[in-house]
């Protein structure tokens, strides 16, 4: 099998981390040491090897050091489709990040070529009782893992309902002025709906006749307005025809910018949002593992993980079937806990590292 792993990384002056060195192999790693320590920002630069802000959607500027405030850089060693990758990542001062691969400067969607990283943070627990918003972020970042030109269009789709919006607000009625930007959002949001529809496709197959500790989840797409279409023209004039509607409200009523996702427990057949907090746990859990199948699936190599504090909302047995099906996977996984007890049932599968700190500087040490 091929795999999709980093054999090293190194950070300078990236959040708390003045300057951190972790060698790995393909293996999981684990991450332990108290709260603050700096874990999670480790976690946060290897999310960063690939496109968009990162697990915690941050600005570039906030990932500085402070007080320095020098900027960032994140280098890597990134084994990807049998080839070997130097992968950097850095920001100047203030400055929005750039991306070199190979030396050469690069773009994000190419990052998402040679790059598939999924996570899973605590604050994403609350995903199905907030609003749809942070669900059509998962949603959008799973696409992202099949579709790395997603991005490309999400941003278009944005760019062109951000001027339409601005028309409304300013009550301009001419239709000439809204006729472009609607087939652009058109076009777009089109793109949009169809890589979300195979995303989802991935999903529902990646969970049939699987053995596995965490509950199966119903999917769907859920419209705002029964617009929602993969076929440009049907939205190009469900835009036109909400004109009033939109004017009225000062926003873009239609498209996929509303959409939402829905999840049922399928085996007790209860909506994500009316079950427990342990069950809206597992069943996160389980489709960041279903995303991983697909992807394995479809592209030869599992995904990178990111499993933040994972572990100490689950109990022995499932902390088990969790670390026994990432190893079944062969995905590099980083995880974060504060106690080593946490990953006893890893053993000598897993890479391990202990975070301390000290005067707002995180250091990490290998830890046999």
């Amino acid at each position: 099998m091929t795999q999709l792993a980093l054999s090293q990384l190194k950070l300078a002056h990236f959040r708390s981390h003045k300057s951190a060195l972790l060698d790995v192999d393909a293996r999981p790693v684990a991450l332990f040491g108290p709260n603050g320590a700096g874990k999670t920002n480790i976690l946060e630069a290897v999310s960063l090897i690939s496109p968009g802000r990162g697990l915690r959607n941050a600005a570039a500027s906030d990932m500085a050091k402070r007080p320095e405030d020098l900027g960032w850089k994140i280098s890597s060693v990134l084994t990807s489709l049998g080839q070997t990758h130097e992968v950097e990542t850095t920001s100047q001062a203030n400055a929005a990040r750039t991306v070199r691969i190979d030396s050469k400067p690069a773009s994000q969607i190419m990052l998402g070529r040679i790059a598939r990283v999924l996570w899973l943070v605590p604050s994403m627990d609350r995903l199905w009782i907030e609003g749809a918003d942070g669900r059509r972020r998962f949603m959008d970042r799973m696409t992202l893992s099949f579709e790395p030109r997603h991005a490309e269009v999400a941003l278009t789709y944005e760019k062109a309902m951000r001027q339409r919006n601005r028309l409304l607000k300013d009550g301009i009625t001419d239709a000439s002025w809204y006729r472009a930007l609607e087939d652009q959002m058109a076009t777009a949001g089109a793109a949009i709906t169809a890589n979300r529809n195979m995303a989802l496709d991935h999903l529902v197959d990646a969970q049939k006749d699987v053995q596995t500790e965490f509950p199966n989840a119903d999917l769907a797409l859920i419209s705002a307005n029964d617009h929602d279409s993969d076929q440009a023209d049907d939205l190009a004039q469900a835009l036109r025809d909400g004109r009033d509607a939109d004017m009225r409200a000062g926003r873009t009523l239609t498209g996929p910018h509303r959409t939402d996702l829905d999840a049922v427990y399928r085996a007790k057949d209860v909506p994500a949002k009316l079950c427990s907090t342990g069950e809206q746990k597992a069943l996160l859990i389980s489709l960041i593992l279903a995303n991983a199948r697909a992807l394995k699936a479809t592209l030869g190599m599992p995904p990178i993980l990111l499993l933040d504090e994972v572990a100490a909302h689950l109990d022995a047995n499932r902390r088990a079937a969790l670390y026994d099906e990432i190893s079944a996977l062969g995905a590099q996984a980083w995880m974060t806990g504060t106690e080593t007890h946490l990953f006893d049932s890893l053993g000598d599968r897993a890479l391990y590292f202990e975070v301390t700190e000290a005067d707002g500087t995180s250091m990490v040490t290998p830890h046999t």
